[in-house]
């Protein structure tokens, strides 16, 4: 009977969500049905990049950890939406007054590319509205701008078409998590209230602001969860390699030299006071700029959730209420059943749920068409 039910619903398959990250590939796909969203697969596979861009890292590690999950999992098709890595897109915020606004894509555009050093006619740049803002005497309008050079996206795109892939989506990390998360912002409380969604990544953080439905702030920090294993290796004079197998031991047992057990703590506590004070400062700016608004909430995603020494810094030194990202809460988990349950924590599948959802109400000519250049790119390419 469950069977025929699943046979005979009506459903629309979204694109594979493509997650790379520098110690785990994550791919998800939903399908939105008659009566909700679908999970249809969801797949992780552990790896160790230096550099995710790197060719050799690519065809040694990813490539054929992309191709184990596409044959493991029960994807449909192969269209994908994949993230540009954190290295390869930059991201600024800009504010034009009323007097400069007859133009406002040539304006941002050329704006970014002095920032940046870009050719405005070939790279690719993006914007979003972050709202009105007061300066002095004056209301600007606040954007946010997210640009990457035209050989990191035809690399990044040709390196998934190799694997027999098609790229009918390149996304912007910071908006494919919002794109996620927003989805906890249904209640009326929520829309009115802004909320921060944290992504601590490896080698990257990404804070994104939002509220009543739109993304008012975005940051990308090079301070990751590595830099608690980096921190303790430096203090305690010992091989990286070797952290990871003592932190395991000190979680497993409360024997072991208590002098070690405690600079491992307080190293740990210091990264994340460092972390928090970066994240501080985010806050600060948000709240100066949109002049009382508060953030009330957190949402952390990303494989560095497991340092709870973050998580505790966040709940008491910045006074926010800080939750793990839950990131499959609300889909219909039927046809993999108790295989979520494999793998632990689900929060670094974030970004990856974010990205197939991008596919969500919009058709793929749409999809190539509005995103990160691919309508170029893939021109003349075979449907």
């Amino acid at each position: 009977m469950q069977i025929g039910h699943w046979m005979t619903r009506r459903q629309k398959v979204l694109p594979i969500g493509l997650d790379i990250g520098h110690r785990a590939i994550k791919m998800v796909q939903l399908a939105v049905c008659d009566d909700g969203v679908r999970l249809l697969a969801a797949e992780r596979a552990a790896v160790d990049l230096s550099d995710a861009r790197d060719e050799n890292s690519w065809r040694q590690q990813v490539a054929p950890a992309i191709r184990r999950l596409m044959t493991a999992g029960a994807f449909k098709g192969r269209d994908v939406v994949s993230a540009l890595p954190a290295s390869g897109l930059r991201i600024t915020s800009l504010r034009l007054a009323e007097t400069e606004m007859d133009d406002v894509e040539k304006t941002l555009r050329r704006e970014a590319a002095h920032r940046f050093a870009l050719d405005p006619r070939a790279d690719t740049i993006h914007y979003v509205s972050a709202g009105s803002v007061r300066q002095g005497d004056e209301v600007k309008n606040e954007y946010i701008l997210f640009a990457s050079d035209d050989e990191t996206i035809r690399t990044h795109v040709g390196r998934l078409e190799d694997l027999g892939l098609r790229p009918v989506g390149v996304d912007a990390g910071p908006c494919a998590l919002f794109r996620n998360f927003e989805r906890v912002m249904r209640r009326q409380e929520d829309r009115e209230r802004t909320i921060m969604f944290l992504d601590l990544g490896h080698r990257y953080t990404t804070v994104v602001l939002g509220r009543t439905g739109e993304i008012c702030f975005v940051k990308q920090m090079a301070f990751g969860a590595a830099r608690f294993a980096e921190d303790v290796a430096a203090k305690l004079s010992i091989p990286l390699a070797d952290v990871q197998a003592l932190r395991r031991a000190m979680l497993s047992s409360d024997t072991g030299d208590p002098t070690t057990r405690r600079l491992v703590r307080d190293t740990l506590h210091a990264t994340a006071e460092q972390l928090a004070a970066e994240i501080a400062l985010c806050l600060r700016y948000y709240t100066v700029t949109f002049r009382g608004k508060r953030v009330e909430r957190a949402i952390v995603s990303g494989g560095g959730v497991a340092e709870q020494a973050f998580l505790d810094v966040m709940r008491h030194h910045l006074a926010i209420e800080a939750d793990v990202a839950e990131p499959f809460r609300g889909f219909d988990l039927g046809q993999i059943g108790t295989r979520i349950e494999d793998f632990g924590s689900t929060a670094d599948f974030a970004l990856a749920v974010g990205l197939t959802l991008k596919g969500w109400g919009t058709s793929t000519a749409e999809l190539v068409k509005s995103d990160l250049g691919l309508e170029s790119i893939l021109e003349g390419a075979p449907s």
